[in-house]
């Protein structure tokens, strides 16, 4: 794994295009809040909103098992290679309890 580039460098415009739709979604969240909107309507909003972030979690899952555990695997790491497995199943795991 290279320590200065992550492995999204190469995805990193689409990556932050992917944040700023979901900030403009909180932000438009805020705003349905702010104007007293229908409860459901705010959580089908609230459902959009973390299905796009998951979504940006899952290019940059991705990203790491393409870019640093192939790389490691290629480098002939072995420990490395299973370190960064087990840090990738780590984040996966996260990502479903969230």
């Amino acid at each position: 794994m290279d320590a200065v580039t992550p492995g999204y460098h190469d995805d990193k415009t689409q990556v932050l295009a992917r944040l700023r739709r979901v900030e403009g979604q909180v932000r438009g969240l805020q705003r349905l809040i702010e104007d007293d909107t229908y409860c459901i309507d705010v959580l089908t909003q609230v459902a959009a909103a973390s299905k796009a972030l998951q979504g940006v979690g899952l290019l940059l899952l991705d990203e790491h098992l393409r870019h640093c555990v192939v790389g490691a695997a290629a480098s002939g790491d072995s420990t490395r290679t299973e370190e960064l497995v087990t840090e990738a199943t780590k984040a996966v795991e996260r990502m479903l309890r969230a």
